[in-house]
Protein backbone atom coordinates (compact mmCIF):
# COMPACT_ATOMS: atom_id res chain seq x y z
CA UNK A 1 0.00 0.00 0.00
CA UNK A 2 1.42 3.38 -1.03
CA UNK A 3 -0.67 6.11 0.58
CA UNK A 4 -0.52 9.79 -0.22
CA UNK A 5 1.49 11.46 2.62
CA UNK A 6 -1.48 13.56 3.74
CA UNK A 7 -3.84 10.59 3.78
CA UNK A 8 -1.20 8.53 5.60
CA UNK A 9 -0.82 11.21 8.28
CA UNK A 10 -4.59 11.44 8.76
CA UNK A 11 -4.77 7.65 9.04
CA UNK A 12 -1.98 7.73 11.64
CA UNK A 13 -3.94 10.30 13.62
CA UNK A 14 -7.05 8.11 13.47
CA UNK A 15 -5.09 5.11 14.76
CA UNK A 16 -3.57 7.10 17.62
CA UNK A 17 -7.02 8.42 18.53
CA UNK A 18 -8.27 4.87 19.03
CA UNK A 19 -6.36 4.89 22.31
CA UNK A 20 -3.44 3.16 23.97
CA UNK A 21 0.13 2.90 22.79
CA UNK A 22 1.15 1.90 19.31
CA UNK A 23 4.61 0.59 18.55
CA UNK A 24 6.38 2.01 15.54
CA UNK A 25 6.37 -1.48 14.01
CA UNK A 26 2.60 -1.87 14.43
CA UNK A 27 1.92 1.56 12.96
CA UNK A 28 4.28 0.89 10.06
CA UNK A 29 2.47 -2.37 9.32
CA UNK A 30 -0.98 -0.75 9.44
CA UNK A 31 0.13 2.14 7.23
CA UNK A 32 2.12 0.00 4.82
CA UNK A 33 5.28 2.01 5.35
CA UNK A 34 8.52 2.03 7.36
CA UNK A 35 9.16 2.88 11.02
CA UNK A 36 11.27 5.80 9.82
CA UNK A 37 8.31 7.20 7.88
CA UNK A 38 6.11 6.74 10.97
CA UNK A 39 8.56 8.88 12.97
CA UNK A 40 8.45 11.55 10.25
CA UNK A 41 4.64 11.51 10.20
CA UNK A 42 4.44 11.88 13.99
CA UNK A 43 6.66 14.95 13.66
CA UNK A 44 4.22 16.29 11.08
CA UNK A 45 1.35 15.81 13.54
CA UNK A 46 3.30 17.70 16.20
CA UNK A 47 3.82 20.61 13.80
CA UNK A 48 0.05 20.63 13.29
CA UNK A 49 -0.43 21.07 17.03
CA UNK A 50 -1.14 17.50 18.20
CA UNK A 51 0.76 16.32 21.26
CA UNK A 52 2.16 12.93 20.30
CA UNK A 53 4.08 11.27 23.11
CA UNK A 54 6.89 8.86 22.27
CA UNK A 55 8.44 6.12 24.41
CA UNK A 56 12.05 5.84 23.24
CA UNK A 57 14.23 2.77 23.00
CA UNK A 58 13.75 -0.63 21.40
CA UNK A 59 10.12 -1.15 20.48
CA UNK A 60 9.45 2.58 20.66
CA UNK A 61 5.78 3.42 21.03
CA UNK A 62 3.53 6.41 20.40
CA UNK A 63 0.29 7.73 21.80
CA UNK A 64 -1.73 10.92 21.85
CA UNK A 65 -1.67 12.85 25.11
CA UNK A 66 -4.87 12.41 27.14
CA UNK A 67 -7.60 14.84 26.13
CA UNK A 68 -6.28 15.47 22.63
CA UNK A 69 -9.16 15.35 20.17
CA UNK A 70 -9.66 16.26 16.55
CA UNK A 71 -12.26 19.01 16.18
CA UNK A 72 -15.38 17.49 14.60
CA UNK A 73 -16.37 18.37 11.06
CA UNK A 74 -19.77 19.95 11.58
CA UNK A 75 -21.21 19.48 8.10
CA UNK A 76 -24.88 19.08 7.26
CA UNK A 77 -26.04 16.44 4.78
CA UNK A 78 -26.70 19.14 2.17
CA UNK A 79 -23.19 20.56 2.66
CA UNK A 80 -21.70 17.11 2.10
CA UNK A 81 -23.76 16.74 -1.07
CA UNK A 82 -22.45 20.09 -2.32
CA UNK A 83 -18.85 19.18 -1.45
CA UNK A 84 -18.92 15.81 -3.19
CA UNK A 85 -20.69 17.21 -6.26
CA UNK A 86 -18.10 19.99 -6.37
CA UNK A 87 -15.27 17.46 -6.21
CA UNK A 88 -16.77 15.74 -9.24
CA UNK A 89 -16.52 19.05 -11.09
CA UNK A 90 -12.88 19.30 -10.03
CA UNK A 91 -12.26 15.81 -11.40
CA UNK A 92 -13.57 16.99 -14.77
CA UNK A 93 -11.75 20.33 -14.85
CA UNK A 94 -8.31 19.50 -13.47
CA UNK A 95 -5.92 17.07 -15.18
CA UNK A 96 -4.90 15.32 -11.96
CA UNK A 97 -7.95 13.31 -10.93
CA UNK A 98 -6.06 12.07 -7.85
CA UNK A 99 -6.47 15.51 -6.22
CA UNK A 100 -10.25 15.11 -6.00
CA UNK A 101 -10.05 11.39 -5.24
CA UNK A 102 -7.73 11.91 -2.26
CA UNK A 103 -10.05 14.63 -0.92
CA UNK A 104 -12.98 12.19 -1.09
CA UNK A 105 -10.93 9.59 0.80
CA UNK A 106 -10.14 12.10 3.54
CA UNK A 107 -13.80 13.02 3.89
CA UNK A 108 -14.69 9.35 4.23
CA UNK A 109 -12.18 8.93 7.06
CA UNK A 110 -13.41 11.78 9.23
CA UNK A 111 -17.17 11.94 8.66
CA UNK A 112 -19.68 10.26 10.98
CA UNK A 113 -21.48 7.22 9.51
CA UNK A 114 -24.69 8.98 8.31
CA UNK A 115 -22.70 11.60 6.43
CA UNK A 116 -20.36 8.96 5.02
CA UNK A 117 -23.43 7.28 3.55
CA UNK A 118 -24.58 10.57 1.99
CA UNK A 119 -21.09 11.23 0.59
CA UNK A 120 -20.88 7.72 -0.89
CA UNK A 121 -24.37 8.03 -2.39
CA UNK A 122 -23.58 11.38 -3.99
CA UNK A 123 -20.28 10.04 -5.30
CA UNK A 124 -22.05 7.05 -6.87
CA UNK A 125 -24.91 9.06 -8.36
CA UNK A 126 -22.94 11.98 -9.84
CA UNK A 127 -21.28 12.23 -13.23
CA UNK A 128 -20.02 15.30 -15.09
CA UNK A 129 -20.46 14.94 -18.85
CA UNK A 130 -19.57 18.47 -19.95
CA UNK A 131 -15.85 18.66 -20.56
CA UNK A 132 -13.80 21.87 -20.33
CA UNK A 133 -12.22 23.54 -23.32
CA UNK A 134 -8.79 22.89 -21.80
CA UNK A 135 -7.42 21.39 -18.62
CA UNK A 136 -5.68 23.57 -16.02
CA UNK A 137 -3.10 22.30 -13.54
CA UNK A 138 -4.17 22.52 -9.90
CA UNK A 139 -0.72 23.88 -9.05
CA UNK A 140 -1.29 26.85 -11.38
CA UNK A 141 -4.61 27.63 -9.71
CA UNK A 142 -2.97 27.33 -6.28
CA UNK A 143 -0.04 29.64 -7.09
CA UNK A 144 -2.44 32.29 -8.38
CA UNK A 145 -4.73 31.96 -5.36
CA UNK A 146 -1.83 32.39 -2.91
CA UNK A 147 -0.56 35.46 -4.76
CA UNK A 148 -4.02 37.06 -4.77
CA UNK A 149 -4.46 36.45 -1.05
CA UNK A 150 -0.98 37.71 -0.14
CA UNK A 151 -0.67 40.68 -2.54
CA UNK A 152 2.11 38.98 -4.47
CA UNK A 153 3.23 39.44 -8.04
CA UNK A 154 3.55 36.65 -10.58
CA UNK A 155 5.88 36.04 -13.49
CA UNK A 156 5.04 33.51 -16.18
CA UNK A 157 5.39 32.57 -19.82
CA UNK A 158 2.26 33.16 -21.88
CA UNK A 159 1.32 31.99 -25.37
CA UNK A 160 -1.42 34.11 -26.94
CA UNK A 161 -4.18 32.99 -29.32
CA UNK A 162 -1.84 33.42 -32.29
CA UNK A 163 0.87 31.22 -30.77
CA UNK A 164 3.18 34.11 -29.83
CA UNK A 165 5.09 33.58 -26.57
CA UNK A 166 5.94 36.33 -24.08
CA UNK A 167 7.04 36.76 -20.48
CA UNK A 168 4.58 38.59 -18.21
CA UNK A 169 4.90 40.28 -14.84
CA UNK A 170 1.46 40.82 -13.32
CA UNK A 171 -0.51 41.70 -10.23
CA UNK A 172 -3.19 38.99 -10.11
CA UNK A 173 -6.72 40.01 -9.18
CA UNK A 174 -8.99 36.98 -9.69
CA UNK A 175 -9.33 33.88 -11.80
CA UNK A 176 -12.70 32.95 -13.23
CA UNK A 177 -14.43 30.30 -15.33
CA UNK A 178 -16.21 31.44 -18.48
CA UNK A 179 -17.34 29.65 -21.65
CA UNK A 180 -15.38 26.51 -20.89
CA UNK A 181 -12.06 28.14 -19.98
CA UNK A 182 -10.33 29.41 -16.85
CA UNK A 183 -8.98 32.96 -17.06
CA UNK A 184 -6.78 35.15 -14.89
CA UNK A 185 -7.61 38.85 -14.55
CA UNK A 186 -4.44 40.74 -13.71
CA UNK A 187 -2.75 44.10 -14.03
CA UNK A 188 0.11 43.73 -16.51
CA UNK A 189 3.03 45.76 -15.15
CA UNK A 190 4.92 46.21 -18.44
CA UNK A 191 1.81 47.08 -20.45
CA UNK A 192 0.34 49.29 -17.70
CA UNK A 193 -3.14 47.90 -18.27
CA UNK A 194 -5.56 45.21 -17.15
CA UNK A 195 -5.45 41.95 -19.08
CA UNK A 196 -7.01 38.49 -19.05
CA UNK A 197 -4.93 35.36 -19.56
CA UNK A 198 -6.19 31.86 -20.29
CA UNK A 199 -4.78 29.64 -17.58
CA UNK A 200 -4.10 26.72 -19.91
CA UNK A 201 -1.74 28.99 -21.90
CA UNK A 202 0.32 29.90 -18.83
CA UNK A 203 3.58 28.04 -18.12
CA UNK A 204 6.59 28.48 -15.81
CA UNK A 205 4.52 30.46 -13.32
CA UNK A 206 6.27 31.67 -10.15
CA UNK A 207 5.92 34.19 -7.34
CA UNK A 208 8.04 37.32 -7.38
CA UNK A 209 9.62 38.18 -4.03
CA UNK A 210 7.94 40.88 -1.97
CA UNK A 211 4.48 42.36 -1.81
CA UNK A 212 2.90 45.31 -3.56
CA UNK A 213 0.08 47.78 -3.21
CA UNK A 214 -2.36 46.36 -5.75
CA UNK A 215 -4.02 48.47 -8.41
CA UNK A 216 -7.74 48.92 -7.78
CA UNK A 217 -9.84 46.89 -10.17
CA UNK A 218 -11.57 49.36 -12.54
CA UNK A 219 -15.11 47.99 -12.20
CA UNK A 220 -17.59 46.81 -9.60
CA UNK A 221 -17.44 43.23 -10.89
CA UNK A 222 -15.55 41.13 -13.41
CA UNK A 223 -18.82 40.21 -15.13
CA UNK A 224 -19.73 43.87 -15.70
CA UNK A 225 -16.20 44.66 -16.86
CA UNK A 226 -16.34 41.87 -19.43
CA UNK A 227 -19.79 42.75 -20.76
CA UNK A 228 -19.06 46.48 -21.11
CA UNK A 229 -16.09 45.91 -23.42
CA UNK A 230 -13.72 46.01 -20.45
CA UNK A 231 -15.04 49.29 -19.13
CA UNK A 232 -14.96 51.12 -22.46
CA UNK A 233 -18.76 51.27 -22.88
CA UNK A 234 -21.65 51.78 -20.50
CA UNK A 235 -24.16 49.34 -22.02
CA UNK A 236 -23.50 45.62 -21.58
CA UNK A 237 -22.81 43.78 -24.82
CA UNK A 238 -24.03 40.25 -25.43
CA UNK A 239 -21.63 37.33 -25.71
CA UNK A 240 -18.47 39.23 -24.74
CA UNK A 241 -15.44 37.02 -24.57
CA UNK A 242 -12.56 37.61 -22.24
CA UNK A 243 -10.17 40.34 -23.34
CA UNK A 244 -7.17 38.57 -24.91
CA UNK A 245 -3.75 39.26 -23.50
CA UNK A 246 -1.51 41.27 -25.78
Amino acid sequence: MDLDPTIRTLTLLTLLQSGGEWTAADLAERLGTSARTVRRDTQRLRRLGYTVEARPGPGSAYRLSPGVKVPPLLFTADEITALVAGLHLIRAWLPNEAVASSALLKLDQVLPRPLRRRAAATDLATEVLQQPGAMVAATTVGVIADAVAEDGRLRFRYTDQHGRPSTRLVEPYRHFLRAGHWYLVAFDIDRDDWRTFRLDRITDISRVAGTYRPHAFPDASIEHWLTTDFGRTTAPSSGSAAKPAR
